[in-house]
């Protein structure tokens, strides 16, 4: 990988990673379009990127992070943690194939964003204001729901807990504050599980030269998610998730359209 790809590729990573239209797809699509070579650290990448959008989730949100006094909080993430960690690390080849395959990522991006248009709709007369009155029993739901993003790379783990966090009654803001929460533990076990799997699978592959790349890959995602999370929740407050899935729609039709005319639409 070349500085050029990790910028573009930080850069797409800090700007997906919270928004409903798939992080880890746009960042295998976009490696896949640049002609980034498809090999063992190229994995490592799209995996530990999300590191430096945790560490932006902890210092915009810090007050609820680092008050100690409200183990609850904690309760409930670890509670909606659960199911993704069981499913992740029972279905991590499966997973790590799928990301691969542009045609499964672009098709999972086109019909997600079917769904978000009419999501709005589904899911009216919220009650849950905000994280203090989500219950146990709803952390949970919406633990299973993140499951999806987990097992189906392109589906969005944004996407899928706030469409979660709304089944369970949770206001669009609530539901995608909660996400960002979940989102700590969640890519922080997959960024320690791939991390220990190359020191321990190929560790020929962590070289200086590859360890500063991942490096400076985090602190722009973590400088670019600040902003992006604060934009995100701005616009989703009042506009809603009909506008990402139009864009997802249209990104996974030009994607499956092009790999059409390029003869590779049986890519998986």
């Amino acid at each position: 990988m070349s500085l050029l790809h990790t910028i573009i590729l930080a850069i797409v990573e800090g700007l997906t990673e919270f928004l409903p239209i798939s992080s880890t797809g746009h960042m295998a699509l976009v490696a896949a379009f640049m002609g980034i070579e498809k090999n063992d650290f190229t994995k490592l990448f799209i995996e530990n990127i999300q590191f430096g959008t945790i560490i932006s989730v902890i210092i915009l949100y810090w007050r609820k992070f680092f008050d100690f006094k409200k183990l609850q909080f904690y309760v409930k993430l670890f509670i909606a943690f659960i199911p993704s960690a069981v499913f992740g690390l029972l279905l991590k080849k499966h997973i790590d194939e799928l990301i691969g395959t542009p045609v499964f990522i672009a098709s999972t991006m086109f019909l997600g964003g079917i769904v978000l248009i009419f999501v709005d709709k589904w899911f009216k007369n919220p009650t849950v204001e905000s994280e203090e009155k989500v219950t146990n029993k709803k952390a949970l739901n919406i633990g299973f729901f993140q499951v999806l993003a987990v097992v189906l790379p392109g589906i969005s783990r944004s996407a899928a807990t706030i469409i979660g966090g709304m089944q369970q009654k949770l206001t669009r803001k609530a539901a995608a504050e909660f996400s960002f929460f979940l989102a700590v533990p969640t890519l922080a076990g997959a960024f320690a599980k791939s991390l220990w799997d190359a020191f321990r699978q190929t560790p020929e592959i962590m070289t200086t030269h590859n360890i500063s790349i991942l490096a400076l890959g985090n602190l722009i995602g973590f400088l670019v998610a600040i902003f992006a999370i604060k934009g995100f929740i701005a616009f989703l407050t009042k506009n809603g998730f009909k506008l990402f899935g139009y864009y997802r729609i249209f990104v996974g039709l030009i994607i499956l359209i092009t790999l059409m005319i390029r003869g590779n639409i049986f890519l998986f």
